[in-house]
Protein backbone atom coordinates (compact mmCIF):
# COMPACT_ATOMS: atom_id res chain seq x y z
CA UNK A 1 0.00 0.00 0.00
CA UNK A 2 2.72 2.70 0.69
CA UNK A 3 4.74 1.32 -2.26
CA UNK A 4 1.78 2.36 -4.04
CA UNK A 5 1.03 5.98 -2.64
CA UNK A 6 5.11 6.55 -2.90
CA UNK A 7 4.49 5.13 -6.79
CA UNK A 8 1.39 7.40 -7.66
CA UNK A 9 3.10 10.55 -5.60
CA UNK A 10 6.18 10.32 -7.90
CA UNK A 11 4.11 10.19 -11.14
CA UNK A 12 2.41 13.14 -10.37
CA UNK A 13 5.72 15.25 -9.51
CA UNK A 14 6.71 13.94 -13.29
CA UNK A 15 3.50 14.87 -14.91
CA UNK A 16 3.60 18.21 -13.31
CA UNK A 17 7.12 18.88 -14.62
CA UNK A 18 6.11 17.39 -17.82
CA UNK A 19 3.27 19.49 -18.41
CA UNK A 20 5.25 22.37 -16.87
CA UNK A 21 8.38 22.14 -19.79
CA UNK A 22 6.30 23.49 -23.22
CA UNK A 23 5.55 26.68 -20.99
CA UNK A 24 8.75 26.84 -20.25
CA UNK A 25 10.28 26.29 -23.48
CA UNK A 26 7.26 28.56 -25.29
CA UNK A 27 8.06 31.28 -22.42
CA UNK A 28 11.57 31.05 -23.00
CA UNK A 29 11.36 31.25 -27.09
CA UNK A 30 9.19 34.49 -26.29
CA UNK A 31 11.23 36.50 -24.15
CA UNK A 32 14.57 35.76 -26.79
CA UNK A 33 12.39 37.14 -29.68
CA UNK A 34 11.04 40.34 -27.36
CA UNK A 35 13.45 41.01 -25.22
CA UNK A 36 16.22 40.02 -26.93
CA UNK A 37 15.28 40.79 -30.62
CA UNK A 38 16.88 37.47 -31.37
CA UNK A 39 17.78 37.83 -35.28
CA UNK A 40 15.70 35.01 -37.15
CA UNK A 41 18.32 32.70 -38.01
CA UNK A 42 19.53 31.83 -34.69
CA UNK A 43 15.44 31.14 -33.13
CA UNK A 44 15.83 27.57 -34.87
CA UNK A 45 18.77 27.19 -32.92
CA UNK A 46 17.79 28.32 -29.29
CA UNK A 47 14.72 26.57 -30.28
CA UNK A 48 16.84 22.93 -30.68
CA UNK A 49 18.79 23.91 -27.40
CA UNK A 50 16.26 24.28 -25.25
CA UNK A 51 13.98 21.24 -26.26
CA UNK A 52 17.49 19.31 -25.84
CA UNK A 53 18.32 21.17 -22.71
CA UNK A 54 14.66 20.22 -21.70
CA UNK A 55 14.60 16.59 -22.96
CA UNK A 56 17.94 16.08 -20.75
CA UNK A 57 16.19 17.66 -17.66
CA UNK A 58 13.34 15.41 -17.35
CA UNK A 59 15.43 12.13 -17.75
CA UNK A 60 17.51 14.02 -14.65
CA UNK A 61 14.28 14.78 -12.95
CA UNK A 62 13.07 11.32 -13.55
CA UNK A 63 16.02 9.65 -12.42
CA UNK A 64 16.22 11.69 -9.01
CA UNK A 65 12.26 11.29 -8.52
CA UNK A 66 12.37 7.49 -9.05
CA UNK A 67 16.01 7.15 -6.77
CA UNK A 68 14.27 9.68 -3.42
CA UNK A 69 11.31 6.63 -3.54
CA UNK A 70 14.06 4.93 -2.16
CA UNK A 71 15.30 4.36 0.91
CA UNK A 72 18.79 5.56 1.07
CA UNK A 73 16.77 9.01 0.32
CA UNK A 74 14.32 9.31 3.07
CA UNK A 75 16.10 12.45 4.82
CA UNK A 76 14.73 15.76 4.21
CA UNK A 77 18.18 17.11 3.85
CA UNK A 78 19.16 14.76 1.40
CA UNK A 79 16.17 15.42 -0.75
CA UNK A 80 16.50 19.13 -0.66
CA UNK A 81 20.69 18.81 -1.55
CA UNK A 82 19.57 16.41 -4.11
CA UNK A 83 16.57 18.47 -5.29
CA UNK A 84 19.44 21.70 -5.23
CA UNK A 85 21.76 19.33 -7.24
CA UNK A 86 19.32 18.43 -10.12
CA UNK A 87 18.56 22.32 -10.24
CA UNK A 88 21.61 23.06 -10.45
CA UNK A 89 22.41 20.62 -13.51
CA UNK A 90 19.49 21.83 -14.99
CA UNK A 91 20.82 25.17 -15.32
CA UNK A 92 24.48 24.22 -16.62
CA UNK A 93 22.38 21.95 -19.23
CA UNK A 94 20.74 24.99 -20.14
CA UNK A 95 23.49 27.14 -20.47
CA UNK A 96 26.36 25.08 -21.18
CA UNK A 97 25.84 24.78 -25.03
CA UNK A 98 24.92 27.97 -25.85
CA UNK A 99 28.12 28.99 -24.03
CA UNK A 100 29.51 26.60 -26.39
CA UNK A 101 28.03 27.77 -29.33
CA UNK A 102 28.16 31.67 -29.23
CA UNK A 103 31.22 32.34 -27.05
CA UNK A 104 34.36 31.72 -29.63
CA UNK A 105 37.21 33.15 -27.55
CA UNK A 106 38.58 30.37 -25.00
CA UNK A 107 39.21 32.45 -22.64
CA UNK A 108 35.93 33.90 -22.84
CA UNK A 109 34.19 30.01 -22.64
CA UNK A 110 36.89 28.41 -20.23
CA UNK A 111 35.89 32.00 -18.04
CA UNK A 112 32.18 31.65 -18.07
CA UNK A 113 32.02 27.38 -17.87
CA UNK A 114 34.46 28.65 -14.33
CA UNK A 115 31.55 30.66 -12.85
CA UNK A 116 28.87 28.03 -13.60
CA UNK A 117 30.99 25.45 -11.89
CA UNK A 118 31.70 28.23 -9.00
CA UNK A 119 27.87 29.41 -9.14
CA UNK A 120 26.79 25.48 -7.93
CA UNK A 121 29.02 25.01 -4.99
CA UNK A 122 27.98 28.23 -3.46
CA UNK A 123 24.30 26.86 -4.28
CA UNK A 124 25.16 23.62 -2.46
CA UNK A 125 26.55 24.94 0.41
CA UNK A 126 23.14 27.77 1.17
CA UNK A 127 21.03 24.58 0.50
CA UNK A 128 23.06 22.02 3.28
CA UNK A 129 22.18 25.18 5.75
CA UNK A 130 19.04 24.96 5.11
CA UNK A 131 18.49 21.75 5.23
CA UNK A 132 20.26 21.41 7.97
CA UNK A 133 18.29 23.84 10.06
CA UNK A 134 15.16 22.42 8.68
CA UNK A 135 16.14 19.11 10.18
CA UNK A 136 17.32 20.68 13.14
CA UNK A 137 13.61 21.65 13.44
CA UNK A 138 12.23 18.70 12.80
CA UNK A 139 14.62 16.49 14.55
CA UNK A 140 13.54 18.42 17.85
CA UNK A 141 9.96 17.69 17.25
CA UNK A 142 10.56 14.06 16.72
CA UNK A 143 12.60 13.35 20.21
CA UNK A 144 9.54 15.58 21.78
CA UNK A 145 7.33 13.08 20.04
CA UNK A 146 9.44 10.23 21.19
CA UNK A 147 9.78 11.38 24.74
CA UNK A 148 6.10 11.49 24.70
CA UNK A 149 5.39 8.76 23.49
CA UNK A 150 7.85 7.06 26.56
CA UNK A 151 5.15 8.59 28.58
CA UNK A 152 6.73 12.02 29.44
CA UNK A 153 3.73 13.98 28.76
CA UNK A 154 5.40 17.48 30.18
CA UNK A 155 7.04 17.23 26.76
CA UNK A 156 7.55 20.24 25.16
CA UNK A 157 9.62 21.27 22.16
CA UNK A 158 10.95 24.32 20.83
CA UNK A 159 9.41 26.87 19.18
CA UNK A 160 12.00 28.28 15.90
CA UNK A 161 12.63 27.71 12.69
CA UNK A 162 10.62 28.77 9.77
CA UNK A 163 7.16 29.82 10.05
CA UNK A 164 5.70 26.37 9.00
CA UNK A 165 7.88 24.84 11.83
CA UNK A 166 7.26 27.44 14.09
CA UNK A 167 3.63 26.69 13.83
CA UNK A 168 4.33 22.80 13.96
CA UNK A 169 6.04 22.97 17.10
CA UNK A 170 3.27 25.32 18.98
CA UNK A 171 0.65 23.21 17.36
CA UNK A 172 2.66 20.08 19.27
CA UNK A 173 2.96 21.73 22.41
CA UNK A 174 -0.50 22.26 22.52
CA UNK A 175 -1.40 18.75 22.41
CA UNK A 176 0.97 17.77 24.61
CA UNK A 177 -0.51 20.42 27.11
CA UNK A 178 -4.01 19.26 26.42
CA UNK A 179 -2.85 15.76 26.44
CA UNK A 180 -0.79 16.57 30.50
CA UNK A 181 -4.01 18.11 31.68
CA UNK A 182 -6.77 15.39 29.99
CA UNK A 183 -4.35 12.40 31.83
CA UNK A 184 -3.69 14.18 35.17
CA UNK A 185 -8.45 14.73 35.56
CA UNK A 186 -8.44 10.92 34.47
CA UNK A 187 -5.51 10.03 36.96
CA UNK A 188 -8.03 12.68 39.66
CA UNK A 189 -11.30 10.88 38.76
CA UNK A 190 -9.62 7.30 38.84
CA UNK A 191 -8.39 8.19 42.64
CA UNK A 192 -11.44 9.64 43.30
CA UNK A 193 -13.35 6.56 41.71
CA UNK A 194 -11.03 4.34 44.16
CA UNK A 195 -11.65 6.46 47.17
CA UNK A 196 -15.70 6.19 46.46
CA UNK A 197 -15.39 2.74 46.07
CA UNK A 198 -13.90 2.07 49.51
CA UNK A 199 -15.63 4.31 50.98
CA UNK A 200 -19.07 3.00 49.87
CA UNK A 201 -17.88 -0.32 50.76
CA UNK A 202 -16.88 0.55 54.11
CA UNK A 203 -20.53 2.30 54.84
CA UNK A 204 -22.20 -0.60 53.05
CA UNK A 205 -19.95 -3.34 55.37
CA UNK A 206 -20.43 -1.43 58.79
CA UNK A 207 -24.71 -1.59 59.00
CA UNK A 208 -24.86 -4.81 56.86
CA UNK A 209 -22.76 -6.51 59.50
CA UNK A 210 -24.99 -4.61 62.67
CA UNK A 211 -28.44 -5.68 60.86
CA UNK A 212 -26.87 -9.41 60.40
CA UNK A 213 -26.04 -9.85 64.43
CA UNK A 214 -29.15 -7.96 65.62
CA UNK A 215 -31.42 -9.85 63.12
CA UNK A 216 -29.76 -13.23 64.24
CA UNK A 217 -30.18 -12.46 67.86
CA UNK A 218 -33.68 -11.77 67.48
CA UNK A 219 -34.01 -14.82 65.08
CA UNK A 220 -32.21 -17.12 68.13
CA UNK A 221 -34.07 -16.18 70.49
CA UNK A 222 -31.00 -14.22 72.57
CA UNK A 223 -33.34 -11.84 74.49
CA UNK A 224 -36.58 -12.55 74.97
CA UNK A 225 -37.20 -9.02 76.62
CA UNK A 226 -39.72 -6.74 74.62
CA UNK A 227 -37.61 -3.65 75.45
CA UNK A 228 -34.47 -5.25 73.94
CA UNK A 229 -36.22 -6.35 70.90
CA UNK A 230 -37.92 -3.13 70.48
CA UNK A 231 -34.45 -1.61 70.89
CA UNK A 232 -33.17 -3.95 68.26
CA UNK A 233 -35.78 -3.20 65.57
CA UNK A 234 -35.41 0.29 66.12
CA UNK A 235 -31.79 0.04 65.56
CA UNK A 236 -31.94 -1.89 61.72
CA UNK A 237 -34.79 0.41 61.37
CA UNK A 238 -32.34 3.32 61.41
CA UNK A 239 -29.27 0.97 59.80
CA UNK A 240 -32.31 0.33 57.02
CA UNK A 241 -32.51 4.15 56.48
CA UNK A 242 -28.66 4.73 56.07
CA UNK A 243 -28.66 2.15 53.92
CA UNK A 244 -31.08 3.51 51.76
CA UNK A 245 -29.88 7.15 51.81
CA UNK A 246 -26.52 5.93 50.90
CA UNK A 247 -27.98 4.22 47.44
CA UNK A 248 -30.15 7.29 46.79
CA UNK A 249 -26.55 9.14 46.80
CA UNK A 250 -24.90 6.85 44.71
CA UNK A 251 -27.74 6.72 42.21
CA UNK A 252 -28.15 10.34 42.41
CA UNK A 253 -24.37 10.54 41.23
CA UNK A 254 -24.28 8.51 38.83
CA UNK A 255 -27.33 9.90 37.07
CA UNK A 256 -25.46 13.63 37.72
CA UNK A 257 -22.29 12.30 36.16
CA UNK A 258 -24.16 10.73 32.91
CA UNK A 259 -25.95 13.82 32.43
CA UNK A 260 -29.66 12.55 33.07
CA UNK A 261 -30.93 15.08 35.44
CA UNK A 262 -33.23 17.47 33.88
CA UNK A 263 -34.05 20.83 35.44
CA UNK A 264 -37.84 21.17 36.08
CA UNK A 265 -37.53 24.87 36.59
CA UNK A 266 -40.33 27.23 38.10
CA UNK A 267 -40.50 30.34 40.36
CA UNK A 268 -40.39 29.17 43.88
CA UNK A 269 -39.91 31.02 47.33
CA UNK A 270 -36.79 29.71 49.02
CA UNK A 271 -38.07 30.94 52.00
CA UNK A 272 -40.84 28.61 51.83
CA UNK A 273 -38.54 25.14 50.49
CA UNK A 274 -35.93 26.44 53.98
CA UNK A 275 -38.89 26.12 56.32
CA UNK A 276 -40.21 22.43 54.84
CA UNK A 277 -36.68 21.23 55.03
CA UNK A 278 -36.35 22.16 58.65
CA UNK A 279 -39.54 20.96 59.26
CA UNK A 280 -38.33 17.54 58.35
CA UNK A 281 -35.47 17.72 60.08
CA UNK A 282 -36.37 19.06 63.46
CA UNK A 283 -36.85 15.37 65.14
CA UNK A 284 -33.12 14.23 63.87
CA UNK A 285 -31.69 17.85 65.39
CA UNK A 286 -34.25 17.55 68.86
CA UNK A 287 -32.50 14.17 69.45
CA UNK A 288 -29.02 15.38 69.22
CA UNK A 289 -30.14 18.56 71.52
CA UNK A 290 -29.31 20.68 68.46
CA UNK A 291 -31.51 24.35 67.78
CA UNK A 292 -32.65 24.69 64.29
CA UNK A 293 -33.29 28.14 63.24
CA UNK A 294 -34.56 30.25 60.44
CA UNK A 295 -33.64 34.10 59.54
CA UNK A 296 -35.44 35.30 56.75
CA UNK A 297 -34.63 38.73 54.80
CA UNK A 298 -37.74 41.06 53.58
CA UNK A 299 -38.10 41.28 49.82
CA UNK A 300 -36.16 37.87 48.45
CA UNK A 301 -38.35 37.84 45.33
CA UNK A 302 -39.63 34.07 44.11
CA UNK A 303 -36.61 32.16 41.86
CA UNK A 304 -36.07 29.71 39.34
CA UNK A 305 -35.24 27.07 40.64
CA UNK A 306 -36.09 22.75 40.61
CA UNK A 307 -37.73 22.71 44.06
CA UNK A 308 -37.30 18.88 44.43
CA UNK A 309 -33.44 19.45 43.69
CA UNK A 310 -32.71 22.87 45.56
CA UNK A 311 -34.08 21.12 48.40
CA UNK A 312 -31.90 17.87 48.35
CA UNK A 313 -29.11 20.94 48.48
CA UNK A 314 -30.76 22.42 51.84
CA UNK A 315 -31.13 18.85 53.15
CA UNK A 316 -27.54 18.03 53.36
CA UNK A 317 -26.40 21.16 53.80
CA UNK A 318 -28.56 21.07 57.21
CA UNK A 319 -27.63 17.86 58.01
CA UNK A 320 -23.84 18.09 57.14
CA UNK A 321 -24.20 21.10 60.00
CA UNK A 322 -26.10 19.03 62.33
CA UNK A 323 -23.67 16.25 62.53
CA UNK A 324 -20.59 18.80 63.06
CA UNK A 325 -22.62 20.72 66.17
CA UNK A 326 -22.40 19.75 69.20
CA UNK A 327 -25.70 18.92 71.45
CA UNK A 328 -27.03 22.29 72.49
CA UNK A 329 -25.71 24.13 69.82
CA UNK A 330 -27.52 25.57 66.80
CA UNK A 331 -27.65 25.71 62.90
CA UNK A 332 -29.22 28.69 61.45
CA UNK A 333 -30.22 29.23 58.01
CA UNK A 334 -30.40 32.48 56.14
CA UNK A 335 -31.50 34.16 53.00
CA UNK A 336 -30.04 37.75 51.33
CA UNK A 337 -31.02 39.41 47.95
CA UNK A 338 -27.50 40.31 46.24
CA UNK A 339 -28.94 41.64 43.31
CA UNK A 340 -28.52 38.83 40.46
CA UNK A 341 -28.74 36.44 42.93
CA UNK A 342 -30.24 35.22 46.27
CA UNK A 343 -27.52 33.77 48.42
CA UNK A 344 -28.27 30.70 51.52
CA UNK A 345 -26.03 30.72 54.24
CA UNK A 346 -26.22 27.57 56.48
CA UNK A 347 -23.91 28.19 59.67
CA UNK A 348 -23.48 26.07 62.37
CA UNK A 349 -21.64 26.25 65.75
CA UNK A 350 -19.95 23.35 65.84
CA UNK A 351 -15.82 22.62 65.47
CA UNK A 352 -15.00 24.33 62.34
CA UNK A 353 -13.07 22.76 59.69
CA UNK A 354 -9.77 23.29 59.23
CA UNK A 355 -8.39 25.77 56.43
CA UNK A 356 -6.69 23.73 54.15
CA UNK A 357 -10.06 21.31 53.93
CA UNK A 358 -12.16 24.34 52.64
CA UNK A 359 -11.17 24.10 49.34
CA UNK A 360 -11.95 20.15 49.13
CA UNK A 361 -14.89 19.84 51.49
CA UNK A 362 -17.16 19.50 48.52
CA UNK A 363 -15.52 17.13 46.50
CA UNK A 364 -16.87 13.35 46.37
CA UNK A 365 -15.68 11.24 49.28
CA UNK A 366 -13.62 14.02 50.72
CA UNK A 367 -13.53 13.65 54.34
CA UNK A 368 -10.11 15.64 55.25
CA UNK A 369 -9.10 15.31 58.53
CA UNK A 370 -10.74 12.70 61.63
CA UNK A 371 -12.63 15.92 62.66
CA UNK A 372 -14.66 14.98 59.76
CA UNK A 373 -14.06 11.67 59.90
CA UNK A 374 -17.16 11.49 62.67
CA UNK A 375 -19.69 13.93 63.44
CA UNK A 376 -20.42 15.58 66.44
CA UNK A 377 -21.33 12.55 68.95
CA UNK A 378 -18.61 10.56 67.67
CA UNK A 379 -21.12 8.55 64.69
CA UNK A 380 -19.14 7.68 61.76
CA UNK A 381 -20.05 9.62 58.50
CA UNK A 382 -21.01 8.68 55.27
CA UNK A 383 -19.10 7.68 52.50
CA UNK A 384 -18.99 11.92 51.56
CA UNK A 385 -21.51 12.49 48.84
CA UNK A 386 -23.91 14.37 49.93
CA UNK A 387 -21.55 17.68 49.68
CA UNK A 388 -20.78 16.91 46.25
CA UNK A 389 -24.06 16.10 45.09
CA UNK A 390 -25.24 19.85 46.46
CA UNK A 391 -22.52 21.63 44.49
CA UNK A 392 -23.67 19.90 41.07
CA UNK A 393 -27.07 20.60 41.78
CA UNK A 394 -26.40 24.37 42.57
CA UNK A 395 -23.62 24.50 39.44
CA UNK A 396 -26.27 22.65 37.22
CA UNK A 397 -28.74 25.42 38.39
CA UNK A 398 -26.09 28.51 37.42
CA UNK A 399 -25.00 28.90 41.27
CA UNK A 400 -22.11 28.85 43.19
CA UNK A 401 -21.20 26.54 46.22
CA UNK A 402 -18.68 27.30 48.78
CA UNK A 403 -17.55 27.05 52.79
CA UNK A 404 -16.08 29.48 54.79
CA UNK A 405 -14.90 29.66 58.40
CA UNK A 406 -16.21 32.60 60.75
CA UNK A 407 -14.03 34.34 63.20
CA UNK A 408 -16.29 33.56 65.83
CA UNK A 409 -15.87 29.64 65.10
CA UNK A 410 -18.33 27.27 63.54
CA UNK A 411 -19.01 26.79 59.66
CA UNK A 412 -20.97 28.51 57.20
CA UNK A 413 -21.83 26.65 53.70
CA UNK A 414 -23.00 29.14 51.26
CA UNK A 415 -24.84 28.91 47.79
CA UNK A 416 -26.06 31.05 45.34
CA UNK A 417 -29.04 31.10 42.53
CA UNK A 418 -29.68 33.44 39.44
CA UNK A 419 -32.62 35.55 39.79
CA UNK A 420 -32.68 34.72 35.76
CA UNK A 421 -32.54 30.97 35.69
CA UNK A 422 -30.27 28.00 35.25
CA UNK A 423 -27.33 28.93 33.44
CA UNK A 424 -26.17 25.72 32.18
Amino acid sequence: MRRDTASARSFGRLAIIVSGVPVAIAGAMALAIWALNMPPPDRPLMLRLLVVSAAVSLAAGGLLIRASAGRRWDRLGARIAAAQVVGVLVALICVTPTVLVMFQSDHDRDLLILLLGYAPTISLIFSAVVSASVGASLDAIRVGAARMAAGNLAARVPIAGERELAELGRAFNTMAARLETAFARQRELEEARQGLIAAVSHDLRTPLASLRVMVEAVADGISDDPETIRRYVGAMERETVSLGRLIDDLFEMARLDAGQVKLRLRPSAIGTLIAETLETMEAQAARRGIELRYRPAPGVPPVPLDPDRIQRVLYNLVQNAIRHTPADGAVVVEVADRGAEVQVDVRDSGEGIAPADLPHVFERSYRGDKARARDATGDALGAGLGPAIARRLVETHGGRIWVAQPPDGGSVSSFTLPKTGALA
